[in-house]
């Protein structure tokens, strides 16, 4: 019986997943620059962290999570993680970090689950880049999360991505923007979805961020957050822009940018593609001042971002395919007195650094040449019972053609000398 995968769950084959290996190494890379450590967060959590940090307003808590009861624990209902900054941020808290040092800039990568609807660059399961900066409150540390991610796209060789920025004020200057809003949206209450009707009295915030065209139209003359900002803020978020000109980082305005969690405040941002269609954000993330003293730790600043790495390699996708790595060498043995010999030669060549490949089977020589073509092998290394008799085996070179002689009992050396990849 054929079992095909779960809906909204994809595999990451051979051919693509040396690109997601090249993201990642291309991300450690920047984030060594910026000093940043890594860390490994659970994929379960208890379901109380992301209702009480995302918001439980939100699209997520309200229907996307996979919850269930742990059937060891009373029936208490667990998660699989959403997002990322929840569990960085419990795991922040629960170990105490801030004791030793309460700055701390940590990068994650895995994968994370929502149930819903799965389309173009946007799965069940689906991974991410993430970074969080906890104890700074400074602008500065905003506009050096932005550069990060600029220096991180173009050393990928991403182009054609928008930066946006907003900002969402603070506890002191929301309340009267969201006064504003809310009246705004009573009038024309009837135009809006049954969805953003429902959770216009509970979070008016939240339907700046419908993407329904009847609730586009009826919020487009809504007032702007940035109209309402406390002095504080407004003096963040100008220092913050005036780094981003001091740094050449182009950047537009959009205050209808909410974000779709209730713990962002001051600064958020979204880097976007209009080669992705509907779904066209990369990377998104933001400032959540107060989420690490809603998880039970000390008053802690905080901001980061998250990157979509099926969007991200989508878009570099569309740019160059990657091939899968070849084999360095391909022995070709004919004989069993051969195969014999190969096999430990194989070994130790492995053990040396070289990506080795030979069959198990007994296999005609063209048969064998054929599989090392198949699998774009650089190097053929010919052995069989005229050449264990000479000591000399044939190196073939599969990108030339060109041969040559190969002393088989110092085949290591010979072969690990500039040689062979030369």
């Amino acid at each position: 019986m054929k079992i095909s995968r779960v809906k909204g769950f994809s595999d990451i084959l051979p051919g693509e997943v040396e690109l997601w290996q090249y993201i990642e190494e291309k991300a450690r890379e920047v984030f060594a620059r910026y000093n940043f450590s890594e860390i490994r967060i659970p994929l379960l959590e208890k379901t109380e962290l992301f209702s009480r940090s995302l918001g439980e307003t939100t699209d997520i808590v309200e229907k996307e999570m996979y919850t269930f009861a742990d059937q060891d624990a009373n029936g208490a209902l667990l998660t699989l993680r959403p997002e990322g900054t929840a569990g960085v941020v419990r795991a922040y808290v629960e170990a105490e970090l801030y004791k030793a040092e309460p700055l701390r800039k940590l990068f994650y990568f895995g994968p994370m689950f929502r149930r819903e609807r799965p389309q173009k660059g946007r799965l069940r399961q689906f991974y991410q880049i993430g970074a969080e900066v906890l104890g700074r409150e400074d602008p500065f540390v905003d506009a050096e999360i932005l550069l990060l991610l600029n220096d991180f796209f173009l050393i990928v060789g991403l182009d054609g991505v928008s930066l946006e920025l907003n900002s969402l004020g603070c506890v002191q200057c929301r309340p009267r923007y969201r006064q504003a809003l809310l009246a705004h949206l009573s009038e024309r209450a009837k135009s809006l979805c049954p969805n953003c009707q429902r959770r216009m009295e509970r979070n008016p915030l939240r339907v700046l961020d419908c993407k329904e065209e009847a609730c586009l139209e009826t919020t487009r003359d809504a007032p702007s957050i940035l109209d309402y900002l406390c002095e504080a803020c407004r003096d963040h978020f100008g220092a913050v822009e005036k780094l981003m000109r001091q740094t050449a980082l182009v950047y537009r305005l959009n205050p209808r940018m909410v974000r779709g969690l209730d713990y962002y405040c001051r600064t958020t941002f979204e880097w976007t593609s209009p080669r992705l269609g509907s779904q066209n954000t990369v990377a998104a993330g933001g400032r959540y001042d107060g989420l690490v003293e809603d998880l039970g730790g000390p008053p802690t600043p905080g901001v980061g971002f998250a990157i979509g790495m099926e969007r991200l390699a989508l878009l570099l996708e569309m740019k160059e395919t990657r091939e899968a790595p070849r084999p360095e060498l391909y022995l070709v043995w004919v004989g069993t007195a051969a195969r014999q010999w190969a096999f430990p030669v194989v070994h130790r060549l492995r053990r040396s650094g070289v990506r080795a490949e030979m069959g198990g089977e007994e296999k005609s020589l063209k048969s064998q040449m054929r599989r090392a073509d198949k699998l774009r092998a650089s190097f053929v290394l010919i052995v069989g019972d005229d050449e264990l008799k000479s000591g000399k085996g044939v190196l073939r070179n599969m990108d030339t053609k060109e041969q040559s002689e190969v002393s088989l009992d110092r085949v290591e050396a010979e072969l690990l000398a500039p040689k062979l990849g030369g």
